[in-house]
């Protein structure tokens, strides 16, 4: 049975809360649903993701996040509209989309630092920042009529906090095209620059994300958020840093009582029952 997740929330203005939550089996869903909004990410929907995302670091029931939307449209970006009101003030705006910016950088890189993995299911189009929440998250799982793109150089606003996710995802010349071109990629071109981990038709879409997040849901807990905070830690290092690091992150791991429990399940050809220590 699926059941409500009683993680924080934010204020909504609608009746229903910008973010849908429900947990089962250790995977906890997010939906972003604000269709006719395009589920862009206005104050009010990165501030359900953010209450969201922190509930559930905090959770042990939660072992995966998965990220979808509701509409055709996955996410597309910042609130123009909220951007644009904010001109009329004395400033011009600029202390409100220094906090607005500073919100959305805070929200990315709370998806990355979760101790939990988190997947991004697109159906329909992530364009601007929702293309760099997709980026961000650990894996992405996409409908073959999914695309993406960045396309703020075609308003006058390069997509610049988008970029760093981006290029960290896919190659420099390829996230070059997409940010100086602001076309629109599909699905295909977006797994062949290595934004995307699969396609799948939209018949197949749910079973696909199932089976990938009931795999991951099964580990050691304590061992997935090891690794998955090594891999972005690493990434930034030099080759001979990120070396010493992974050896003594492998030590502690080592050392653990999961890592203690799997290895003895494994030699006796057994199940082993992870206790997250």
């Amino acid at each position: 049975m699926t059941a409500p997740y009683k993680g924080a929330q934010a204020p909504a203005n609608d009746l229903s809360p910008p973010v849908g939550e429900s947990l089962e089996n250790g995977i906890l869903t997010l939906t972003m649903q604000r269709p006719e909004r395009k589920n862009s990410l206005s104050e009010e929907m990165m501030a359900g993701l953010q209450a969201s995302l922190e509930a559930a670091a905090a959770n042990p029931d939660v072992k995966v996040v998965v990220i979808r939307s509701t509409g055709n449209v996955f996410c597309a970006g910042h609130d123009l509209k909220e951007m644009t009101a904010a001109r009329a003030h004395d400033d011009r705006g600029r202390a409100y989309y220094v906090e607005m910016m500073g919100r959305c950088s805070t929200l990315m890189q709370t998806v990355v630092r979760l101790p939990k993995p988190v997947i991004a299911v697109v159906e329909g189009l992530a364009t601007a920042a929702g293309a760099q929440l997709v980026a961000s998250c650990d894996l992405a799982i996409t409908t073959d009529t999914a695309t993406f793109c960045t396309p703020g150089v075609n308003i006058g606003l390069f997509c610049s906090t988008p970029m760093v996710a981006l290029s960290r995802n896919v190659s420099r010349k390829q996230a070059m095209e997409m940010l100086l071109t602001g076309e629109t990629i599909d699905a295909s071109t977006a797994k062949e620059f290595g934004l995307i981990n699969r396609i799948v038709p939209k018949d197949y879409l749910e079973p696909v994300v199932k089976k990938y997040a009931e795999t991951i849901a099964s580990k050691s807990p304590l061992t997935v958020k090891i690794g998955k905070e090594a891999f972005y830690n690493q990434a930034e290092m030099s080759l001979s840093d990120a070396y010493d690091y992974c050896a003594n992150v492998m030590v502690e791991n080592m050392l653990a009582r999961d890592a203690e429990e799997g290895i003895n399940a494994f030699l006796q050809k057994r199940k082993p029952e992870w206790t997250g220590k």
